[in-house]
């Protein structure tokens, strides 16, 4: 089996910090040990609207606005597939003006794009991080944790209709955001989140050097953002610059004591810099806020699954789509445990769901060829 880094690396929302806004983040840049990113890394490119995208507000989007008004207008241009067939797709975190060339972006990217158009027309954004159990994802090496935001559109000062309200505006199924709570952030947090995914799309590619630098930009953006600074010390382990790193993480347990994807990270770079005691004991620590940390019964299923327990590797899959119910991995190896014990129902079942909520299309192929031929198999009875 492929072994997995104990680091965690934040996507989108792993923790946005309520406490007085850091002094002196800047010195915990290094810039020294990198060279200079190999793209483009500005804060002015997030929103702004190529022309494509000033094309379609002033036709498709104009169109609807003048018989639904502006909120309702967008909404539906947006939203309306014979219009504009957006997909939701997690492969990549894309600025306002290349989501709307892919037609696809996650919920954050989504965001983006939808408020670009808002800010041209006028209409006010208002940016709201949503509230709901943790999350887990990964990409190789790295554990990242999933977070969601959506936004409302406000009433225009110069808005003739009295009836025009708030309109909210979410890229997740409706099943998925009932009961959910949520929260003001402001743009500038969002614009460090869009550049703190960057971080970690680059770091699970390999590309420590951009990496660092999509990091440093979203520290810089909203300096309140810990899971910036999280983010900045996984680059720096990557890169073998460990002390760098114990700084950074440190820097987010001085602020968030209970944060367990720091202490997770910490406690790993303390091991790696043979500071033995004070790992274990963070280790302990740790253990007794996360018995069961993200994936801890996932890859207990995968030894069993290796093994031929079917049974046992069912049980276990089990109890992570129970924390997790949507998350694709979690549904594909469960469906295939059930394969391995010829409960075929169940294994179909399952696979249909990972299907579902597969997040790219390359996923979504994926499941659907391995459905199709569980949906054809016809099991061989021995007489």
């Amino acid at each position: 089996m492929k072994p997995w880094a104990a680091a965690a690396c934040a996507l989108l929302l792993a923790g946005c910090a309520s406490a007085p806004a850091p002094q002196r983040a800047d010195t915990l840049f290094s810039d020294h040990l990198f060279k200079a990113s190999s793209q483009r890394i500005s804060a002015d490119d997030v929103f702004a609207l190529d022309a494509e995208m000033k094309r379609y507000l002033g036709g498709e989007i104009a169109a609807v606005v003048r018989s639904k008004g502006s909120q309702r207008g967008l909404f539906d241009a947006l939203h309306d597939r014979e219009r504009l067939e957006l997909e939701y797709d997690t492969t990549l975190t894309r600025n306002a003006s290349e989501a709307f060339a892919a037609r696809a972006g996650n919920c954050l990217s989504l965001v983006i794009m939808t408020a670009a158009f808002a800010k041209e027309m006028g209409i006010p954004v208002h940016y709201q991080n949503v509230f709901a159990d943790e999350t887990w994802s990964r990409s190789g090496n790295f554990y990242l944790s999933i977070g969601h935001v959506n936004l409302t559109l406000g009433r225009r000062s110069t808005a003739v209709d009295r009836n025009e309200t708030d309109l909210t505006i979410d890229f997740l199924p409706p099943r998925d955001i009932r009961s959910m709570h949520a929260w003001l952030i402001g743009e500038n947090t969002i614009v460090a989140m869009y550049m703190n995914n960057r971080a970690v799309e680059s770091l699970t590619t390999g590309n420590t050097n951009d990496a660092y630098w999509w990091a440093r930009e979203s520290v810089i953006q909203d300096p309140r953002f810990l899971s910036a600074y999280n983010t900045l010390g996984v680059v720096y382990q990557a890169h073998g610059n460990l002390w760098e790193a114990q700084q950074a993480l440190e820097y987010v347990l001085q602020r968030e004591p209970a944060n367990t994807t720091a202490m997770s990270n910490l406690a790993s770079v303390l091991y790696s810099r043979g500071q033995i005691a004070a790992a274990q004991e963070l280790t302990r620590k740790l253990e007794r806020a996360e018995p069961d940390p993200p994936f801890a019964y996932y890859k207990r299923g995968l030894a069993a699954m290796q093994a031929g327990d079917y049974k046992l590797a069912k049980d276990m899959f089990a109890k992570e789509v129970d924390r997790a119910a949507y998350y694709h991995e979690f549904q594909f190896w469960l469906a295939l445990a059930y394969f391995g014990l010829g409960e075929m129902d169940q294994a179909r079942t399952h696979m249909a769901i990972a299907v579902e909520n597969s997040p790219t299309r390359k996923d979504h192929d994926l499941y659907a060829a391995k459905l199709e031929r569980l949906r054809a198999y016809t099991p061989v009875i021995r007489r």
